[in-house]
C-alpha cells in the first residue's frame, strides 16, 4: 500500500503546508507546471517524486521529468500528461496515448479545475488536482491524497489549501 500526494500546477509556489503533506506520503506525484527547479527539488527532497513537465517548465525540469509519465503503483497503471483534458474532452496527446495502451488512472494538470471523473468509454479513472500555486484564475488553492493498494485506488481526498 502507498499513500499518494497528487498536485499539479505549483508556478513557482511551495509553502510549508504543501511540505507537510509530502512527508505524510510514500510518494508525491506533481502533474506540471512546477515553475522552478526549487519545488521539484523541494518535493524530491522529501518522498520519492514522479512528475511531468508543464507548459510553463524550462529546460532544466524538462530534463528531469517528461512530458508523459507512464508507471505502475501497487499494480495500477498511471498515465500522467500535463495538458491532457479530461474525458470527452482530451488532448490530441492523450487520446493517442490512452488509445495505444490504457492506463487505469489518468492523470492531468493545467486546467487549474479538480476533477475526479470515472471514463466509461475508456474504464478508466481521471484526476485531475487543481492548482495548489499561487498564479493563475482558481480562487482555491487545492491538492488531492489517496491509497493505492493491491491494483485499487482508495481513500480519495480533496485538500484546500485556502484561497490563493
Amino acid at each position: 500500500m502507498k499513500k499518494i500526494l497528487l498536485l499539479s500546477d505549483t508556478h513557482s509556489y511551495i509553502d510549508q503546508r504543501i511540505l507537510d503533506y509530502a512527508g505524510e506520503a510514500d510518494e508525491v506525484w506533481h502533474c506540471g507546471d512546477f515553475g522552478s527547479l526549487d519545488v521539484l527539488t523541494a518535493l524530491e527532497g522529501l518522498k520519492p517524486l514522479r512528475g511531468v513537465y508543464g507548459n510553463i517548465d524550462g529546460e532544466p525540469i524538462r530534463k528531469c521529468v517528461p512530458e508523459v509519465n507512464r508507471f505502475n503503483c501497487e499494480g495500477v497503471e498511471v498515465m500522467m500528461i500535463h495538458i491532457g483534458g479530461y474525458p470527452g474532452k482530451y488532448s490530441p496527446l492523450a487520446r493517442k496515448e490512452i488509445s495505444t495502451q490504457r492506463p487505469a488512472l489518468f492523470i492531468s494538470g493545467h486546467s487549474h479545475i479538480l476533477k475526479a471523473m470515472f471514463d466509461r468509454q475508456n474504464q478508466l479513472l481521471h484526476l485531475n488536482p487543481g492548482a495548489c500555486g499561487t498564479q493563475g484564475w482558481h480562487k482555491m488553492r487545492t491538492m488531492m491524497r489517496f491509497e493505492v493498494c493491491s491494483g485499487t485506488i482508495d481513500k480519495l481526498e480533496i485538500i484546500e489549501l485556502g484561497p490563493k
